[in-house]
């Protein structure tokens, strides 16, 4: 005889019936464990909506990626996605589709972040403790976004749990962190957080002889988020993030180089239909560096930008098939492009100081998400801005049709402070259509264009903390980039498998290149160093992604392409014969593998593959005599590149026991970062040895790193 009670055991019994009689039976309660269940509103997402080019990431499957050292990091998280690159280790930025790094803009609750790294790049700036999600925008930009030529990366913070105090942290080889979050009351939540390092061991291990053996750094950034319901209607939210970063690369020059964002928002619901955001902020980087190598010659130079801003944002639901987006945002850019001044009573550098720059941007827009029917439906809008150059400065004049230069240099004239110097406008097209094609599949097709006002004066593949940024002058025109895109959705077996196919083509005009030669530090007549360049990218980018199961992650492969040429308007110079050239991060090919195989609720293991062309560069190819001394014959720019990028990483992650009575909760996450130990070239140089050239390359991690890193939270 069986017995079974719900929410309890079996009970089996064998009788052997001689009458009547009674049998008591006790049943215990059986604990029945069950597998979780999801509810997600993200499904079939990537298929129905009508942007493209849009990449989302939660910080749950940052935390699968193996990092460098162990710490959850964003950059390195979208550099697995198709279409974003770098161009290597210790390199400050990141490319999407042929567009230079400062095309990127950078946002962190509505805080523009112009270096958003730490430690020569080895971490973002970014505490993976403060991050929600991630959305990386390479094509369909919204038009609420504007100032950038190639996309937008909107990282969203965290406001703090709104149930109770909570407290989370970890503690690496190299960096601890700490955050605490929780309610004050209850309208209010809070969440404020900090990191920071304490070693220099990891400069110790790079490749031996590099300028990093025996340098010294650290780093911290904090951040504290408020979010106040003052009632149903009205919510105003405080935002703030510092970080700071200081390094040497001998015991007589300090770098160090800042972020300060601070604003405060205000959401306000006008009924059920009709929603503003208000945003009103500053945002401030700058850097500077101390030599002390001779008492004589000891200097203290720096660079400073900051910028306030305005945004209110609209959005109305016009009817069921219409939302609106509409509003309006200004900056006010105010720039110290860069000084210089002796330091100590020594010293007898002289006091030299750019020209402060200030200009104004101003930007309205207005868009719409509009479903046709249940199959099409479309995203349109557009942009004006109006771009004001500001006094105190004096405007250079030239000859027109002439190069630019010293000897065609005909006049200048001085403005006061707040006047007009020129003004630059235009509009800016965003569309982008979606048609399903079935359950599982679409198709889609988008067109925008971009204006860029803002430059960074670099004549490296990277960003590096001593690069200056520069207005847009009568002389300098803004950046104007259009991009084409087309692709193709489809989800496999249920949803299991998410696949798509996108290709592009991008114009761009009005870029920056430099003369031979060009000084770009403590430049103040910069223009005639720079020569107006065009280029374009195209590209196809191809993901697969399994999102459930014991195993999952992605393959992601990108072919693209990056080229420039000088503008034909140019007379000043003709970079390769007026020819098409690679970028600097022009990289063909760019595979990646992002896998993980969860063998417990408690343990898992992920690894990172990343295979890409390597880089191009410029080579010593011949040697002549000229003028009696020996001179080197350098081939055309970008002509040749260092050997090709592979790098596989590995990591173990262990959660700690599911008491739900203990201290804390606990995971340690141990790995390998280069497990093979490959000597990946960052970069090529030549020195003179005895009168004869020799070629070195030069790698940053050239052998396998280990981390282990504690996690914890309360």
């Amino acid at each position: 005889m069986f017995i079974q009670n719900l929410g309890g055991f079996v009970e089996q019994r064998q009788i052997s019936l001689q009458g009547d009689g009674i049998l008591d039976i006790a049943i215990e309660e059986n604990v029945i464990s069950l597998s979780e269940v999801v509810v997600s509103s993200e499904k079939m997402t990537n298929i129905s909506r009508p942007e493209m080019g849009v990449q989302k990431l939660n910080i749950q499957a940052m935390k699968r990626i193996p990092a460098i050292l162990g710490e959850v990091d964003v950059i390195r998280s979208i550099l697995t996605l198709p279409g974003v690159q770098t161009v290597g280790e210790a390199s400050v930025g990141f490319n999407v589709r042929g567009g230079a790094a400062d095309q990127n803009l950078i946002l962190f609750n509505h805080a523009t972040i112009y270096n958003p790294s730490h430690l020569f790049g080895l971490f973002s700036a970014f505490n993976p403790d403060m991050v929600e999600s991630v959305d990386l925008y390479k094509a369909g930009i919204p038009t609420k976004y504007g100032g950038r030529l190639s996309s937008v990366l909107d990282v969203n913070a965290k406001y703090g749990d709104s149930e109770k105090i909570r407290v989370k942290g970890g503690i690496g080889l190299l960096t601890g962190r700490l955050t605490v979050e929780g309610p004050i009351g209850e309208n209010t939540t809070f969440i404020v957080g900090g990191r920071s390092t304490y070693s220099d061991w990891l400069l110790n291990v790079l490749e031996e002889n590099t300028d990093l053996n025996n340098a010294r750094a650290s780093f911290y950034d904090f951040n504290f988020n408020v979010s106040h319901k003052i009632n149903p209607k009205n919510i105003i939210r405080l935002n703030s993030y510092l970080s700071s970063d200081n390094f040497r690369f001998d015991k007589d020059t300090l770098f160090q180089y800042q972020n300060q964002n601070f604003n405060l928002s205000w959401v306000h619901y006008f009924n059920e239909r009709l929603e503003l955001e208000t945003v009103v902020g500053r945002d401030h980087y700058n850097f500077g560096i101390e030599g002390r190598d001779n008492p004589a010659s000891s200097f203290d130079l720096g660079f400073d930008i900051k910028q306030y801003f305005l945004k209110a944002n609209f959005t109305y639901a016009l009817n069921e098939r219409h939302k609106l987006n509409f509003g309006a945002s200004t900056i006010s850019y105010r720039l110290q492009p860069g000084f210089i001044t002796p330091l100590g009573e020594e010293s007898i550098v002289v006091s030299e100081e750019v020209n402060h720059e200030r200009a104004m941007e101003t930007a309205f827009y207005l868009g719409d998400d509009f479903e046709i029917n249940d199959r099409l439906s479309v995203n349109y809008g557009g942009r004006y801005v109006v771009y004001q150059y500001l006094g105190p400065n004096t405007e250079r004049i030239y000859e027109q049709g002439q190069p630019i230069s010293s000897s065609t240099l005909i006049g200048e004239r001085s403005f006061g402070s707040g006047e007009t110097i020129n003004v630059y406008h235009g509009p800016e097209f965003r569309v982008s259509g979606r048609y399903i094609l079935n359950n599982v599949s679409s198709v889609k097709a988008g067109y925008n264009t971009n204006r860029q006002f803002i430059h960074l004066l670099t004549n490296n593949a990277a960003i590096a903390p001593t690069d200056v940024w520069k207005l847009s002058d009568p002389n300098i025109r803004p950046q104007w980039g259009d991009q084409i895109s087309i692709g193709y959705y489809r989800n496999l077996k249920i949803d299991a498998y998410e696949f798509s196919l996108e290709t592009y083509h991008r114009n761009m005009r009005n870029l920056i290149d430099f003369r031979s030669g060009s000084t770009l530090l403590l430049n103040n007549t910069i223009e005639q160093d720079i020569l107006r360049t065009d280029g374009r990218a195209y590209g196809v980018e191809v993901l697969l992604r399994k999102n459930i199961g014991k195993l999952n992650g992605w393959v992601s492969y990108t072919y693209s392409r990056s080229l420039l040429r000088t503008a034909e308007e140019e007379t000043a110079e003709k970079i390769n014969d007026g020819n098409w050239y690679p970028n600097n991060f022009d990289q063909p090919h760019n595979a990646v593998l992002v896998g993980n195989y969860e063998w417990s609720k408690r343990l898992s293991t992920s690894i990172n593959a990343n295979y890409s062309t390597g880089r191009p560069i410029t080579l010593p190819i011949a040697k002549f005599n000229y003028g009696g001394s020996e001179r080197v014959f350098f081939s055309d720019r970008n002509e040749f590149r260092i050997p090709d990028y592979f790098r596989l990483d590995f990591s173990v992650n262990i959660e700690g026991n599911h008491k739900i009575r203990k201290l804390a909760h606990s995971s340690w996450s141990i790995g390998v970062y280069n497990l093979l130990g490959r000597r990946n070239p960052y970069s090529v140089y030549f020195t003179p040895v005895n009168g004869i050239l020799q070629g070195y390359q030069l790698s940053i991690f050239a052998q396998p790193i280990p981390f282990i890193t504690y996690n914890f939270r309360i």
